[in-house]
């Protein structure tokens, strides 16, 4: 990715290029969640954040080495470090977790309220505004989601955990990117950061393993299978993609596109799992889209006079 830099290094906005890659990260995001549900089926939601760590975390590692990117180096970020991979363990765990006690559904939604944490604490700790424009433009993105989920909405007893689950995951979320950004492991490779975060969540996760099911289920083919994609194609590569663009754009404007990641999520359940498509995702998709369109949207410069 080195050899891209300079083409994409410090933007001030979302331009085409970062937001065509985007588009194809949420696409690929939004099937991470049937993916995930698939291998429900084989393996513990817990069992299942540390095996995506470190299978994921050796496919990095291997990169890295036949890459030549310097991992072990002193250059400062270790205690940022440490502290972004309990955040990211914590979020996964969440997620997973979440995901296992609530529908797809309400967990995409619910997990990807991110954008308004991540907006909020970008104005208070990043220096990145708030403006009535993109607070609209969020807000019609949001208002997209929720005519996808309108007749989910609600809940209790089990559910409601679930849904407290995924709401943290998405505040951990945004805490995490705000870490980044206010830390020296902006400064650092994508590979060296999103290794941090995979060992946070291996450790993480074999804390609280003791406190989880049987971590083996059903270790048939298909959920298996589900499980590598999550790891080798999830983790491995769109993440370092993810952290690789966080450094370089606003973070708040590559964040208004999580809102597509439900998006896909339910139209890949609709093709993957059967799940009924409905006139909502299409009327969903336009509104998100305009949302996009206003909180990316350039602010018109003065002509001085």
């Amino acid at each position: 990715m080195s050899g891209a830099t300079d083409a994409l290094d410090r933007r001030d906005a979302v331009d085409m290029a970062a937001a065509a890659i985007m588009v194809g990260l949420t696409f690929s995001w939004g099937l991470n969640y049937v993916a995930a549900k698939i291998s429900y089926a084989g393996y513990d939601p817990v069992f299942l954040s540390i095996a995506r760590s470190v299978i994921g975390g050796f496919c990095v590692f291997l990169w890295c080495r036949w890459r030549g990117i310097a991992l072990f180096s002193r250059d400062g970020t270790l205690p940022a470090g440490i502290a972004v991979g309990v955040l990211f363990g914590v979020e996964f765990l969440c997620l997973y977790v979440g995901l296992e006690h609530t529908t797809v559904a309400r967990n995409t939604l619910l997990v990807n309220s991110m954008p308004f944490w991540m907006l909020i604490g970008g104005h208070f700790l990043l220096g990145e505004q708030i403006t009535m424009r993109k607070f609209l433009g969020l807000l019609l993105a949001f208002a997209g989601l929720a005519t996808v989920f309108s007749d989910k909405l609600g809940g209790s007893g089990d559910m409601l955990f679930g849904d407290l689950l995924s709401l943290g995951s998405g505040f951990f979320w945004a805490l995490t990117n705000i870490l980044i950004k206010r830390s020296k492991l902006v400064e650092a490779s994508a590979e060296k950061l999103l290794l941090y975060q995979l060992a946070g969540a291996a450790i993480v996760g074999m804390m609280v393993l003791p406190l989880a099911g049987p971590p083996v289920r059903d270790p048939s083919l298909l959920p298996t299978l589900a499980l590598l994609f999550q790891a080798v194609y999830i983790v491995a590569f769109t993440y370092v993609l993810w952290f690789w663009l966080l450094r370089r754009y606003p973070a708040s404007g590559l964040s208004s596109f999580t809102f597509l990641s439900p998006v896909f999520g339910v139209l890949c359940g609709a093709i993957i799992l059967n799940e009924p498509l409905t006139i909502r995702i299409f009327l969903a998709l336009g509104l998100i889209a305009a949302g996009l369109i206003i909180v990316n949207r350039p602010a018109r410069k003065l002509i001085p006079v």
